[in-house]
């Protein structure tokens, strides 16, 4: 008998953990990212490790950044990871603690770190996940995976994180020394950068036609001489302030 979660599954126990509805623009980025981790959960090579956890947390916060009601975004990310047998504490704990290694070193130190070129004391269990990767054969990579290790990037160094170049070479370095796809991470990378401008232009567009319908709102109250309250106790543009 074959009890392996479907997709249907996982978004049927998404939706009845998270009732309240989703923003539109939002829903198809929580269920793009449900499906994902749904797929990596179910595949007998995967195995779960902190750098996985942070390419989920950074994907999530990243792409749902504006979303209202902002008290919303908690339980949903809740729901995601309970959604596919996880737990939301231990990948945001996990995601912290990798941010933290990085905090306390330079760019070439992470990079060198990453790539097993060098070995650092003080770094918990990064270098043993690190060197458990670099060693399976069978080790499972995902676009998660590689959100994880640009994120650690560029929390060393933001500056390098915004050089094509100097990030090309990071990953190639990094890369060599995991055992990973190489062009497959470039290509994931450039797709996720890619697509996170795309939902920044999206917003605009959104927030855009808001004050648009907004004003025209205001328009058609003033010529009946309605005031029309303002949205989140904001003042009205027609008091003039």
């Amino acid at each position: 008998m074959n009890n392996v979660r479907t997709v249907s599954d996982t978004k049927r126990t998404f939706y009845s953990l998270h009732t309240r509805p989703i923003n539109t623009i939002y829903r198809r980025v929580v269920e793009e990212l449900m499906v994902e981790m749904h797929l990596l959960s179910v595949n007998n090579d995967f195995s779960y490790d902190p750098i996985y956890a942070l390419g989920v947390v950074t994907t999530f916060d990243r792409f749902m950044q504006g979303y209202r009601p902002e008290a919303d975004k908690e339980p949903i990310f809740a729901a995601l990871c309970q959604a596919v047998g996880s737990d939301a504490q231990t990948y945001k704990q996990d995601a912290e603690r990798l941010r933290a290694f990085v905090a306390q070193r330079s760019a070439k130190d992470v990079i060198d770190s990453l790539s097993q070129e060098s070995l650092f004391a003080n770094t918990g269990d990064l270098q043993g996940t690190l060197q458990a990767i670099a060693n399976n054969q069978k080790f499972k990579y995902s676009r998660l995976f590689a959100v994880g290790l640009f994120n650690l990037i560029e929390q060393a160094d933001p500056e390098l994180a915004k050089d094509p170049k100097q990030v090309t070479e990071a990953l190639k370095k990094i890369s060599a020394g995991l055992h990973l796809p190489e062009d497959k991470v470039q290509k994931d990378l450039e797709l996720y950068r890619s697509n996170l401008e795309k939902m920044a232009q999206a917003l605009i567009i959104m927030e855009d036609a808001v004050k648009a319908e907004r004003k025209k709102r205001e328009q058609r109250a003033s010529d009946k001489g309605v005031v029309v309250a303002p949205p989140n106790g904001q003042k009205s543009s027609s008091d003039g302030k």
